[in-house]
């Protein structure tokens, strides 16, 4: 039995006439921005659906690119989210795409780019009410909301990896939620997504690294 709480059905504070369109396009944004290093110099959007069909009419732009600067679904400041992100030199771009309609209707495309030179993609869906979920890191499908605290471990899909990752969480006494591993092909590059209900130490991903398999580890707190 699924249960429905007053936030589902009242939907989040926002900024902006639309909890798909406005407040979930912030917290996907939210959510990439925490994958990937700051700071940030380039970012570019694509829009599918009615994301691509609405996106300047229901402020869809500003909110990704509020979410995109570390701004809450009720910041006042995602109104002004372009000034601001020329202000801090934060380049961005939105790209329509209307060719390809085989795909949830509320989806973007978000490739972000640091300063250091690192590139990464990652594809949301908006699923109402403020609720969002990430779909795809880099060329890898995934399924991962943001509701939990979590853990995005990048690794070679080989054995003892895994292993090592749960010993790790064992020895903080982590709870976990979820867990779930993701790999374009055996053998090749995978992710393992650990969601758990409590805060995670920062120190978990340097052990976690220490593992010469394991090529990178994203921490989102929740």
């Amino acid at each position: 039995m699924s249960f429905i709480s007053v936030f589902d059905v009242l939907g989040p504070n926002m900024i902006g006439p639309s909890s798909s369109h406005t407040a979930g396009a912030a917290v996907i944004a939210g959510l990439a921005r925490k994958l990937i290093s700051p700071p940030l110099k380039q970012v570019d959007f694509t829009l599918y659906g009615s994301f691509c069909k609405t996106y300047q009419g229901h402020g869809t732009d500003r909110a990704l690119l509020g979410g995109m600067l570390g701004f809450a679904t009720d910041d006042v400041r995602i109104r002004d989210s372009f000034r601001i992100a020329g202000q801090q030199g934060l380049s961005f771009t939105f790209i329509p795409n209307e060719t390809e309609t085989d795909l949830h209707p509320n989806t973007v495309d978000i490739r972000m780019e640091n300063a250091a030179g690192q590139v990464m993609t990652v594809r949301g869906v908006s699923l109402g009410g403020g609720k969002v979920k990430i779909v795809r890191i880099n060329s890898v499908e995934v399924d991962f909301t943001g509701e939990y605290s979590a853990l995005i471990v990048v690794h070679q899909d080989t054995p003892g990896v895994v292993a090592h990752v749960t010993s790790v969480l064992s020895q903080h006494q982590v709870n976990i939620a979820f867990m779930r591993l993701f790999r374009e092909s055996r053998g090749q590059t995978a992710y393992s997504i650990i969601e758990s209900d409590g805060i995670l130490s920062g120190s978990i991903p340097g052990q976690l690294r220490d593992n010469p398999h394991i090529y990178d580890v994203m921490l989102v707190q929740s």
